[in-house]
């Protein structure tokens, strides 16, 4: 996230909480598409990360790209922790270990995706070539501990590195080490919403195998095709998971919002500075009983920071968002979008993805969580082999893209952007497979060549 909210609009009451999340529906033709990814920095000449300061840090990086693109700093503290771009346009934001996002626009369909992460990447080449910096294009970084990693200088980062340790045993990990791949997707209704909820819900086990990338951590393997998908599952049990609650009769707004509210808090944001409340209710905000800030109440900021908080493996803001995969090279990040635009966009495709999960329980979805990590595509759920579900929900996820009849200046529609996927589906193994068979074969038991090999 490149920027918190700045609205200080009172909210007083539960119903004003249900609202701001139904002021996200849209009309259908209205729909769009926003793709975000995160991509591990390293020094090129000898493999190490990049810190946040000196001539070659993260802050010079932003400055090169700022120049670059023309896009505004976004400072924290007096240090530039982002860039926005010109209205309605992306934004650059450094996750906590200093990877390196693109939030991108709201587009109207894959095309214009790929082509903005195309010129994303370009610029971003021209502004760190100089400094000798590369971009990994794996899940975690596959070689530096956690120790090892930088620290980037913002605000709220600081308050979560010290609440994380508090709830699990992986959130610093996450928070420095992972990197990852989303996509925000729009509603048209509160049913559109829950429709769209339970059905990436069940399906984000899928896309975690599909996008596997992370099967390396300290320099060797580490168990897991997708290791950065297990550390969430010990970040913090809070605010993070597959949310059974939204499969129950009568999910809507409301009951979202009620899960939210009993979350605690990171912080409360007044001016530029930043507040540790960590731990804290945000019904108590709203009452102005909030100890650390006594007789301070809520503002549409603090709820609009507050649900950026929280880390299910689908995420309802004003648009839903899906964060079950690893980042990948450009065509897993079009893919992704593709997948779930296909799925979610057009009615058909929406109902058949929806019969193909509807029969799984809340245990069996836990279970398939639980095992993806580590097992992939080999998963099983219901007796059937979770590739299986991956060649039908992609085949889904065709259909409705074909429906959908956008096509580019070659007459392609957006179907093209699956074929990475339906590759990964008809070889059996993830990406995250081919890296483990290099590392055992051709890498010699080595990460060093990922930092060749596995780059942007």
């Amino acid at each position: 996230m490149a920027r918190d909210t700045s609205d200080t609009t009172p909210l007083t009451t539960r119903d004003e909480l249900i609202a701001w999340f139904s002021a996200g529906e849209k009309p259908r033709e209205r729909f769009a598409i926003g793709t975000e990814h995160e991509k591990i920095p390293f020094y090129t000449a000898d493999r190490t990360p990049v810190p946040y300061e000196g001539e070659r840090g993260i802050r010079a990086l932003l400055e090169n790209l700022g120049r670059e693109t023309g896009w505004e700093p976004i400072l924290d503290g007096g240090n530039i922790i982002g860039l926005a771009g010109h209205e309605g346009g992306g934004a650059i934001s450094i996750e906590p270990g200093g990877q390196f996002e693109l939030s991108g626009a709201p587009l109207a369909d894959i095309h214009a995706t790929a082509a903005e992460l195309d010129e994303h990447l370009a610029a971003t080449k021209r502004a760190a070539d100089p400094l000798g910096i590369g971009f990994l294009d794996l899940g975690m970084s596959p070689k530096w501990t956690r120790e090892a990693t930088p620290q980037m200088p913002k605000s709220r980062y600081r308050i979560m590195r010290n609440y994380m340790p508090k709830v699990g045993k992986l959130g610093l990990d996450m928070m420095l080490r992972t990197a990852t791949v989303q996509v925000n997707v729009d509603f048209a209704s509160e049913a559109d919403m829950v429709r769209k909820m339970r059905v990436s819900l069940a399906l984000q086990p899928v896309a975690t195998a599909l996008f596997a990338n992370s099967p390396f951590t300290d320099g060797r393997p580490n168990g897991f095709l997708s290791r950065r998908s297990e550390i969430w599952r010990d970040t913090d049990a809070d605010r993070t998971g597959m949310l059974p609650f939204a499969f129950e009769d009568g999910f809507g707004y409301e009951a979202y919002v009620d899960w939210l509210l009993d979350v605690p808090m990171y912080f409360v944001k007044r001016g530029e500075t930043y507040h540790d409340v960590a731990g804290a209710s945000f019904r108590d905000l709203m009452a102005g009983r909030l100890a650390q800030l006594p007789g301070e109440r809520a503002t549409v900021s603090d709820w609009a920071n507050h649900a950026s908080t929280v880390f299910p493996e689908v995420r309802l803001k004003r648009f839903l968002e899906m964060r079950g995969a690893d980042v990948g090279g450009p065509a897993m990040i079009a893919a992704q979008s593709a997948f779930w635009v296909g799925l979610l966009y057009d009615e058909t495709a929406l109902s058949a993805a929806w019969d193909l999960v509807r029969g799984w329980s809340a245990g069996e979805r836990e279970a398939i969580r639980a095992a993806v990590p580590r097992l992939g595509l080999h998963t099983s759920i219901g007796g059937r082999c979770l590739g299986a579900v991956a060649a039908e929900a992609l085949a889904i996820a065709r259909t409705g893209l074909q429906a959908r009849a956008r096509r580019d200046g070659s007459g392609r529609d957006e179907a093209v952007y699956l074929q990475p996927l339906e590759a990964i589906v008809a070889a059996g193994r993830s990406h995250a497979e081919e890296r483990l068979a290099d590392y055992e074969g051709a890498w010699e038991k080595s990460v060093d060549p990922a930092f060749t090999a596995c780059t942007f």
